[in-house]
């Protein structure tokens, strides 16, 4: 599995196209950027599978309630 990935997103605020660039080396991560555009928080969920050789990403505004 290659370290670096470089991944086109969509802000879950204001709907702007924003490209990440996801280093695979440190293993699962949990982190905030802030979007180029609204300047809101944007949560980023990174999961390294490694049976699967597979990396997922889940985003979302973290101000959404589960109930």
């Amino acid at each position: 599995m290659k370290a670096l990935y470089e991944q086109r997103i969509t802000c879950p605020h204001c709907g702007h196209h924003v490209y990440v660039s996801l280093d695979a080396s440190e293993g699962d991560q949990d982190f905030y950027e802030d979007c180029a555009a609204c300047c809101n928080s944007i949560h980023f969920n990174m999961h390294i599978d490694q049976s699967r050789n597979k990396l997922e990403l889940h985003i979302d505004s973290d101000d959404e309630q589960i109930f």
